[in-house]
């Protein structure tokens, strides 16, 4: 689990047509009530009050997504394949936030990040991993708290989602890839080969298309995506596979 990459891209690459928008990043959420006050308290995010089949917070970035929490019973087999970075100002912000974390039930955790490591890795209360990051990290300067969503996944995968969500490449390097809003904000990236198994319960992204649902889901599968069956059995959300596998939804239009 490395934190993102210190460097852009001259002149990303922008992706012309946009039919979908981040509405949320969710986690899945045995206790999805507890999970959003500790997310809420660490980050101090407010409450979305907006429809959402679970709790839903704002993330007060630039990106204008929300972290989502939905209800699973899904056991969590593995590390995540998706885990947040949180950026630092200083020395004394990053030691504050993992005290802060610590205190409201977040634990420390080995991903192989060895003693030296300037960033420190953590677990949520629902064992789910992230990265609070050493102050001076170049890559995610102005990226705000919620600095990176990083993600184990293909350079394919990277492609995809900056087609599916018209954000420009802001990283394409040794098949690693990184995409950001054009408004700013969280940057999501992708390692690139080897791929982690599946850990079973993890993060997944909630899209909202900006017109026909059913329109944009022939869109995504022209663009790699693959059908996975509607999440209620009928009207509502539906569930398609990126490139590498990983679950996510199409909302109805909001």
């Amino acid at each position: 689990m490395a934190p993102c990459r210190r460097s852009a891209l001259n002149g990303p690459r922008i992706c012309a047509h946009m039919s979908s928008r981040l509405f949320a990043i969710s986690f899945d959420a045995h206790q999805p009530e507890r999970l959003a006050r500790f997310w809420s308290g660490v980050l101090g995010l407010e409450r979305a009050g907006d429809p959402y089949d679970g709790v839903a917070l704002l993330s007060a970035n630039d990106a204008g997504y929300r972290v989502g929490f939905r209800p699973s019973r899904a056991r969590k087999a593995a590390q995540n394949r998706l885990h947040f970075d949180l950026t630092s100002s200083c020395r004394e912000d990053q030691q504050e936030t993992v005290a802060r974390a610590l205190g409201l039930g977040a634990q420390h955790a080995d991903v192989g990040q060895g003693p030296d490591a300037p960033h420190v890795v953590l677990a949520d209360p629902e064992g789910n991993e992230f990265c609070v990051l050493e102050p001076g990290n170049g890559f995610l300067a102005g990226c705000g708290s919620l600095g990176a969503l990083a993600c184990d996944g293909s350079q394919a995968v990277g492609y995809f989602w900056s087609e599916a969500l018209g954000w420009p490449l802001v990283w394409d390097q040794d098949e690693e890839t990184a995409v950001q809003s054009p408004n700013g904000g969280t940057k999501i990236t992708w390692g690139g080969p080897p791929r982690m198994p599946d850990p079973g319960k993890d993060l997944h992204f909630d899209l909202a298309p900006e017109d026909d649902q059913q329109a944009e889901v022939e869109r995504l599968l022209s663009l790699g995506a693959r059908r996975l069956g509607s999440a209620h059995g009928g009207d509502g959300p539906v569930l398609l596979a990126d490139p590498d596998g990983n679950e996510f939804r199409v909302l109805t239009r909001r």
